[in-house]
């Protein structure tokens, strides 16, 4: 009789768990799509406050995908920051093979290309207009070159400088030349802009949480009899939150929504101008859309701004409203 009676007591307690989580998503669900309702009839006044929304996230999030392109632009710059090693005159191709051999076994170096004496010779012709003048000379005046890119050039000028001092000590090299200055311009300017995206971020994400903190305002004072009337029958502040923090959400979601789709419009109507300039200097850039994740990130970040800003305002805005 006391098994079968702890029985019951758990069957029960278990039953009663089961409805209290059920009720509680009934309340969550009612709340979620009734706030929806609220915003569609109120279409206009909606709209105007998730177009203004959608634009100061767009801003926000179209440049963070501008130095995600810019970054990708300068990886391709980075090959062209290559190290120039101009072998001493008397070092023959042979020995410049050699050399080249031990560079590939440091660890900062990414790639080496050896350019032989004659290969330097063909494209110096080619390319100076001066080829019948160097078929007089009787020897070949160019040294051999070895080229050097650097493991990330553009992230550590500390480690090409010294990667530098190191090739200027071997004994074959005449001089090592390296244009330090447009490194160091390059990377400045990309510190630039990503501090500038991150700060232009800061403000417009305050900007989405004063202007959902505003419209959660006016729909409270509107609603403010209603309010009252929660108040008087016993209702806590979080039931008379939820259906405002829901709110809140549905506007931060539907305007990030909006903004990923100004993003990509954007980028879709400039893409064929910029892939005809890359054809025109010979290069291949391919622009960088939002991925999944971006996406998430996105409708998650506007959504947590849109319930941010509404608690805001209930949390000041509920301990004025009293009743009489």
């Amino acid at each position: 009789m006391m098994k079968h009676t702890t029985r019951q007591t758990k069957n029960t307690t278990g039953s009663n768990f089961s409805e209290q989580m059920l009720a509680y998503l009934h309340i969550h669900a009612h709340a979620l799509f009734s706030s929806l309702g609220r915003i569609i009839r109120n279409a206009f006044t909606s709209i105007m406050t998730i177009t203004v929304m959608a634009i100061a996230i767009s801003l926000a999030s179209g440049f963070y995908l501008f130095i995600a392109n810019m970054q990708q632009l300068t990886g391709s710059i980075e090959s062209t920051n290559q190290i120039s090693l101009f072998l001493k005159s008397h070092v023959s191709d042979h020995s410049g093979k050699k050399l080249v051999d031990k560079i590939k076994q440091n660890a900062k170096v990414g790639e080496v290309i050896l350019i032989t004496k004659e290969q330097a010779l063909k494209e110096f012709k080619a390319y100076s207009g001066f080829g019948d003048a160097l078929d007089v000379l009787e020897k070949n005046p160019l040294p051999t070159v070895i080229q050097v890119l650097p493991k990330s050039s553009l992230d550590n000028i500390q480690a090409v400088e010294s990667l530098m001092m190191a090739f200027n000590q071997l004994p074959q090299v005449d001089f090592a030349q390296l244009d330090m200055q447009w490194i160091q311009r390059l990377q400045s300017i990309m510190q630039i802009m990503q501090r500038g995206v991150f700060v232009l971020t800061l403000l417009l994400g305050f900007a989405v949480i004063v202007i959902t903190g505003n419209s959660i305002r006016l729909e409270l004072q509107n609603r403010q009899d209603e309010v009252l009337v929660a108040k008087l029958v016993g209702a806590t502040h979080s039931f008379i939150q939820r259906p405002f923090l829901y709110t809140g959400f549905w506007l931060g979601l539907l305007s990030g929504m909006i903004a990923w789709l100004l993003v990509t419009v954007i980028l879709l109507v400039l893409q064929g101008p910029i892939e005809k300039l890359s054809i025109l200097y010979d290069g291949s850039f391919d622009i960088s859309y939002f991925g999944f994740f971006d996406v998430i990130s996105l409708l998650s970040l506007s959504s947590f701004l849109g319930v941010l800003g509404a608690w805001i305002v209930l949390h000041y805005q509920l301990q004025k409203i009293k009743p009489n």
